[in-house]
C-alpha cells in the first residue's frame, strides 16, 4: 500500500519505518529541511533502539523516502497519517495548529479519495476539526462535493525505548471510524493495512472516532495515576517504616491490580504522560467537569520530582555551596535521549540553586541535556554542571551519588570503586535499583524511595 506519514518525529518516524518494513511504500513528509537532510544522509533525529537500522534497511530497499514536498506527499498515499506534534498550550490544552495545518495541506492538494489518519495524540473532537479544515480547503477550490475523504483515529501506544517492538508486536490496535460509506471504505483500507498483525489473533479494536481519541488519553491517565499512587505510598512508607518494594510485590500479585507501573521513583516525565493528563483535564473543564483524581495525580508528580533534592538536603543541609554531587541518568527514562519533563532537570536546578556543582552522566542523553540545561539554568549556572565521560568519572570528589534514571548500565556497578571515589559512601537511589541490606553490608549509606525501614533510618 502507498502510505504518507506527515511528521518525522518520534511517532511518525517509527510508524513510517515499521510500515515500510511490512512491504508498504512509505513517503515521509516534514517541513524541517534540516531533519529531512539528516534522514536522507543516513542519520536519525532521535535515539530509539533498533530504529536507525530499520530506517537504513528500508531506505536501501526503496520502501521509504523523506521529503519536504507537500504536493508530492499528498499525491503519494491514499492513507495520509498525521503524526505531528501536539505540544501543550499555555492553558494545558493540546495545541492542534500543526495537525490542522497538515489537514489543510491535504485539502489543498488531494484529487481523489483519501483516508486521513490521526496518529498524533489529540483531544476528543479533533477528527471533526480535521474534517472541517479539509472541507474548507475543498470549498475554496470549488471541489466540496467532488472529492471524498474519511477521517480515522488510530492512536499510538508506543513506549519510548521500546517503540519499534511495540509497533511490530502490538498488544492492541485501536481504530475509530465514522459510520458512513466513506467511513466503511476507510475501515476496509485500515483492515488491509493492519492485516499482518492479525494472523494469529485479532488485535484491532474497532470503535467510533471519539471513543478512539478518548482511549489514548484514558490509557495514559491510568498509567500516570498508578505511578503517582505508588510514589505517594512510598513517601508514606518512608515515614511509617515500611518497605515499598515488599508492598509492591504484595499488591501486584493480585491479578486485579497486576505489577505494571507500580514502581516508586522520582516521578514521571517525557512527552506523553504530563501533556496528556493536562489535556484531559482541560477537556473536562470545557464540559464543566473537574477530574479531581487527575488533578491530584499531576500535583503528586510535580512534588515527587523534588524528592531527590529533599533527600540531598536532609543529608547534607540547605547550603550546598562548595559541595559536588554525582548524578547518574538524565533522560526521563532509559533507552531514550528524551529530556522533556525529566525529573533530572528539577533536581539539577535545585542543587545548582543551592550552590552545588554537579557531575552528570547519561549513556545517550548528554547532548540533549546540554541543550535543555542551557535553557533551564542559563550560561552562568550551566558552568557548575560537569558532563562526565563515564559513570565512574562523575563520582570523583563527589559527596554522594544520586541515581535518577534506571539505565541497565547502572544496575551492577563496582561498589568498591564507588566507595573509593566518593567523599562519603552515600547513594541516594531515585529508582530503587539496589537492595538496602546489601548496601549496608558493604558499608554504603543508602537512601531509596520508600525503603527507609531497611536503610537503618
Amino acid at each position: 500500500m502507498k502510505i504518507t506519514i506527515i511528521g518525522t518525529g518520534y511517532v511518525g518516524l517509527v510508524t513510517g519505518a515499521c510500515l515500510a518494513e511490512l512491504g508498504n511504500d512509505v513517503f515521509c513528509l516534514d517541513v524541517d529541511q534540516a531533519k529531512i537532510d539528516l534522514l536522507n544522509g543516513g542519520g536519525i533525529p532521535i535515539h530509539e533502539p533498533g530504529l536507525e537500522e530499520l530506517v537504513a534497511r528500508n531506505r536501501a530497499a526503496g520502501r521509504i523516502r523523506f521529503s519536504t514536498d507537500v504536493a508530492a506527499s499528498v499525491a503519494h498515499g491514499q492513507l495520509q497519517f498525521i503524526a505531528v506534534g501536539t505540544p501543550p498550550d499555555e492553558d494545558g490544552s493540546a495545541d492542534l495548529q500543526y495537525v490542522l495545518a497538515a489537514a489543510r495541506n491535504i485539502g489543498r492538494h488531494m484529487d481523489g479519495y483519501k483516508v486521513i489518519v490521526d496518529k498524533s495524540t489529540v483531544p476528543v473532537g479533533t477528527a471533526d476539526r480535521v474534517a472541517a479544515a479539509l472541507r474548507e480547503e475543498l470549498r475554496a477550490r470549488g471541489d466540496a462535493a467532488g472529492v471524498e475523504f474519511a477521517v480515522v483515529s488510530n492512536p499510538e501506544f508506543l513506549k519510548e525505548g521500546a517503540a519499534v517492538d511495540d509497533f511490530m508486536r502490538p498488544d492492541r490496535i485501536v481504530i475509530g471510524t465514522e459510520d458512513s460509506p466513506a467511513g466503511q471504505r476507510a475501515r476496509d483500507l485500515m483492515k488491509l493495512l493492519y492485516a499482518p498483525f492479525n494472523r494469529n489473533h485479532e488485535r484491532v479494536y474497532w470503535m467510533d472516532v471519539r471513543s478512539a481519541e478518548f482511549t489514548k488519553y484514558a490509557a495514559n491517565a491510568m498509567l500516570a495515576t498508578r505511578i503517582s499512587f505508588m510514589n505517594e505510598l512510598a513517601n508514606l512508607a518512608d515515614q511509617v517504616g515500611a518497605d515499598i518494594e515488599a508492598v509492591r510485590h504484595g499488591i501486584g500479585s493480585d491479578p486485579r491490580i497486576g505489577t505494571s507501573f507500580l514502581y516508586a521513583g522520582a516521578g514521571y516525565g517525557g512527552s506523553c504522560f504530563p501533556k496528556d493528563v493536562q489535556a484531559l483535564e482541560r477537556t473536562a473543564r470545557q464540559y464543566s467537569q473537574e477530574l479531581l483524581i487527575l488533578r491530584a495525580v499531576e500535583a503528586v508528580n510535580d512534588r515527587q520530582k523534588q524528592v531527590l533534592g529533599r533527600k540531598v538536603v536532609q543529608r547534607f543541609g540547605d547550603d550546598l555551596a562548595g559541595m559536588r554531587f554525582a548524578v547518574w541518568g538524565l533522560a526521563f527514562k532509559p533507552n531514550t535521549d528524551d529530556m522533556r519533563e525529566a525529573p533530572a532537570r528539577v533536581l539539577l536546578k535545585d542543587l545548582v540553586a543551592r550552590g552545588a556543582t554537579v557531575a552528570v552522566h547519561d549513556p545517550v542523553a548528554m547532548d540533549e541535556a546540554r541543550r535543555v540545561l542551557a535553557l533551564d539554568l542559563g550560561a552562568d549556572a550551566l558552568q557548575r554542571i560537569v558532563f562526565a565521560a563515564t559513570p565512574m568519572e562523575a563520582l570523583d570528589g563527589a559527596e554522594a551519588l544520586v541515581i535518577v534514571t534506571e539505565w541497565k548500565a547502572f544496575r551492577s556497578p563496582d561498589f568498591d570503586q564507588i566507595k573509593a571515589r566518593l567523599k562519603h559512601p552515600v547513594i541516594i537511589d531515585g529508582r530503587n535499583l539496589y537492595e538496602p541490606q546489601l548496601m549496608t553490608g558493604m558499608g554504603i549509606e543508602y537512601h531509596g524511595i520508600g525503603r527507609s525501614v531497611l536503610s537503618g533510618k
